[in-house]
Parts: structure tokens; C-alpha cells; sequence
């Protein structure tokens, strides 16, 4: 996947973790059912975001766990350990927060939807024109476009699903107000029904944000490993280390 935010686009750019004029390129694997994931991302500014951030951040996921390589220069600090791992579920669990939890779970169910689900509901919409078959990537697939708007989109991602119909509301109002007028949408499906090629323009006042994805290997295993215990530090353990030293600090004043 590659996505450009166009100079001049700074709110667009902060709404997708990038500023105006900037790029950034994922590419790797990603399974469902279970859902797991080993992904490389590139971008034209991350290395500009804070000192010893590097340019290339691989993250891997495995059991709804993440794991982000932070480089060389950030282990150097963290006792040679350069993979930060954040259990998203536990952390949930711990805060107590019921919204949190709700959120940590969509996520997590959004990330474990087939492909071709979630594309059965785009394909739904009026606003999406069958225009006939077309190779992708050297793939036999059917071609579809048009413009679709941001609620049928939030309709197609589970991750959303935790929202009541007033926080919807309010976050399609948030989106009109960044100015977010719709997106463009081209996408190629193939005989199963899965994605092949996806083109999206996610225009806004400040310019058009664009996004060109290709998917391919359907069907193979996803072999994901995760980093070895030695070389990681679990993020919500170092910070409830920190929350209990401050908490004894305390209590001895």
C-alpha cells in the first residue's frame, strides 16, 4: 500500500499519522481467522517525528499482540531490546474502561474480517458503477468505481461497529468539518470476490489524499513469528513499573 498526502493537506496528513506532503508505503502479510500480520512501513517523514525514530518500522501481530521494531538506536536505551510489544487486550482489561475495551475489540475484529466481506458491503452502495471485466496485476478480475461517501465506509469496517449512533454522528460531523468530501474509488475483485487492486482519493478542502493498494497470494499460510522474549519490552509492564514506583514515592512522602 501507498499513500501520498498532497502539500498543503497538514490536517489530512495528521488524520492518516502523516503531515502535508509526505508519503508512506506498507507492504508484508496479513491473515485473518485468526488475524496476524508481519508489515514493513516506510514513510517520508518518520524518522522526522521524534529523535532515534527510525525510517522503516516493521510490526508484527500475532495472538492480539503487537510488536514494533523501534531500530538500533532506540534498543541502545532500552538494554539492546529493540521490539516494543503492546498487548492491546490486557491493557484494556486493566484500565477497567468498558468504552476502551469496546474499542480495543473492534479493532482487533476488524483486523480478523474477510477481505471479501468487507468488500461485499462497498459493493453494495449505489454509488459504486460495475464497469466490466478488467485484468489487475496480471489477474482476470471484474472492475468497479464511483465516489463513495464516508459513512459507507465506516459501514464497512468493523472496527466501527463499537459506536453508538450518536458517537457515528458525531464522527461524520468531524469528518465534514476536516473537510473530507468523499472517496474516490476504483477497485478490481477477482473471481472469489477478493480485492486484487484498490485506488482510493480521499479528497478534502486541503487537496485529495491518495491511497493504491495491491493484494495477491490469497490462500497462502501466513507465517508469522514473533520476536524472541530477550529482545522485547513489554510497553504496559515497563509503565505499570512506572505507575508503582511513583505510587511507593508517595506513599514515603
Amino acid at each position: 500500500m501507498t499513500m501520498s498526502v498532497p502539500a498543503g493537506a497538514q490536517g489530512m496528513g495528521d488524520m492518516m499519522g502523516l503531515g502535508g506532503d509526505g508519503t508512506m508505503e506498507m507492504t508484508g502479510v496479513q491473515g485473518w481467522d485468526p488475524a496476524v500480520m508481519d508489515l514493513t512501513i516506510k514513510g517520508s517523514d518518520l524518522g522526522e517525528t521524534g529523535p532515534g525514530v527510525p525510517s522503516e518500522i516493521r510490526m508484527i501481530m500475532l495472538d492480539n499482540v503487537m510488536y514494533a521494531d523501534m531500530g538500533a538506536e532506540q534498543a541502545a536505551g532500552m538494554d539492546g531490546k529493540r521490539w516494543m510489544k503492546l498487548d492491546f487486550q490486557a491493557i484494556a482489561e486493566e484500565a477497567g474502561s468498558e468504552e476502551l475495551q469496546k474499542q480495543m475489540t473492534g479493532s482487533l475484529e476488524s483486523m480478523n474480517q474477510d477481505p471479501a466481506q468487507q468488500l461485499a458491503l462497498l459493493l453494495e452502495s449505489p454509488n459504486l458503477q460495475h464497469v466490466g471485466p478488467q485484468k489487475a496485476d496480471g489477474v482476470p478480475a471484474q472492475r468497479y468505481e464511483g465516489t463513495l461517501a464516508f459513512e459507507e465506509i465506516i459501514e464497512g469496517n468493523e472496527s466501527f461497529d463499537f459506536l453508538s449512533e450518536e458517537e457515528r454522528e458525531e464522527l461524520v460531523a468531524n469528518a465534514e468539518k476536516s473537510g473530507v468530501k468523499g472517496y474516490d474509488t476504483e477497485v478490481w475483485v477477482n473471481e472469489d470476490d477478493y480485492p486484487v487492486k484498490m485506488l482510493l482519493g480521499v479528497e478534502s478542502d486541503e487537496g485529495t489524499v491518495e491511497i493504491t493498494t495491491h493484494y495477491s497470494d490469497y490462500g497462502a499460510r501466513a507465517e508469522v513469528e514473533v520476536p524472541p522474549a530477550k529482545d522485547t519490552v513489554d510497553l504496559f509492564g515497563m509503565l505499570q513499573g512506572l505507575e508503582e514506583g511513583l505510587a511507593d514515592a508517595g506513599a514515603g512522602v
